[in-house]
């Protein structure tokens, strides 16, 4: 069935977030677009500092100001512009309609209230339950997501649940108002592998029973792989590869995924290579070189990469490349994972 502009729920447009430090301004996130559809889980993914957290923060308009700033862009949900909303009017959008996962559970957690305290909360500001009701409605989250005893465990304090059970209860506070859009910020980071199965798991079943979107942010491209329909790259502050999940891991395009690409480790005898990684580091957000700014670590570098920074273009269909090489990559001139 072809998409049309009513499967999408949120679409972000030249979304560009600032720090303003003494040492000069840092560009997060400098030109951001993309768009999410209904029921569909976007991953959004890339090196640490790329900007994929500050992206899903200013959805969010949880910018910490006045050091950091959303200087330009649009957040279009539900034919409305966020970035254009007073406090009191985003209320009824942000933990209502967009809920977010952040990153470390212990420090989003408040641990002087009670978990079940802290789970009602969302309960009675946007749904104005009573506090029955509200007690009622967060036991029914807390099984939801699988926290044994919850009866019991209602009355506990964050520090007396494990890793994965505070990331639990974050869930269950993020969905207790059935949200359109689920925002993950590294769900499972600092869980032991067998914990971040369950945890990803919970997260996909939930979103078959709501039909709500999942925007998941993540370092892991196992977790790419397995749980999103489309991929978006991010480098340095700017989205440089965009396109189907099948895509970004057969058929990337760009150097930089495709550099991400190998240094995933293959357990099959017929792809197992030795691992590497991408020479050189990140640039700084403070000082970005002219042109390409994936261009120093490049090896598929030419000159038009010094002088100008290539646009984002639709090389094929649903597939998205910030690289002037692109077609090459494409039409097997230049080979993707070669030695």
């Amino acid at each position: 069935m072809a998409e049309t502009e009513n499967n999408k729920i949120l679409e972000v447009k030249n979304l560009r977030t600032y720090f303003y430090t003494d040492d000069g301004v840092v560009k997060a996130v400098d030109g951001v677009s993309f768009d999410l559809k209904k029921g569909e889980t976007l991953g959004i993914v890339g090196e640490t500092g790329c900007g994929k957290s500050v992206t899903a923060l200013s959805i969010l308009r949880l910018i910490p100001e006045p050091m950091g700033k959303i200087v330009e862009g649009e957040i279009i949900f539900d034919g409305k512009d966020l970035l254009k909303l007073g406090q009191k009017e985003l209320q009824n959008f942000r933990g209502n309609r967009i809920s977010m996962i952040f990153q470390d559970p212990m420090t989003s957690l408040n641990p002087v209230y009670t978990v079940g305290n802290q789970v009602m909360e969302s309960l009675v500001v946007h749904r104005k339950l009573s506090k029955e009701e509200a007690r009622r409605g967060s036991l029914k989250l807390l099984e939801m997501v699988g926290i044994p005893e919850p009866k019991r465990r209602f009355a506990s304090y964050p520090h007396e649940f494990s890793g994965g059970m505070r990331q639990r209860v974050m869930i269950a506070m993020a969905i207790a108002n059935s949200p359109s859009v689920l925002i993950a910020d590294e769900p499972t980071t600092a869980l032991d592998v067998t914990i971040q199965a369950q945890i990803l798991e919970l997260m996909d079943e939930l979103k078959s029973k709501t039909n709500s979107s999942i925007i998941i942010i993540t370092h892991d491209l196992g977790v790419v792989a397995k749980y999103a329909n489309r991929v978006m790259v991010m480098y340095a502050g700017k989205p440089i590869e965009f396109s189907n999940v099948d895509n970004i891991f057969y058929k990337p395009m760009h150097p930089y995924t495709i550099g991400l690409m190998k240094s995933i480790t293959r357990l099959d005898e017929k792809n197992r290579k030795k691992l590497k990684p991408i020479e050189g580091l990140p640039p700084s957000l403070i000082d970005l070189p002219k042109g390409c700014i994936f261009r120093i670590r490049c090896k598929y570098a030419i000159n038009q990469c010094k002088k100008e920074y290539p646009p984002l273009v639709e090389i094929e269909k649903d597939h998205r490349v910030s690289c002037y090489r692109a077609k090459e990559f494409m039409d097997g001139i230049l080979e993707r994972f070669g030695n």
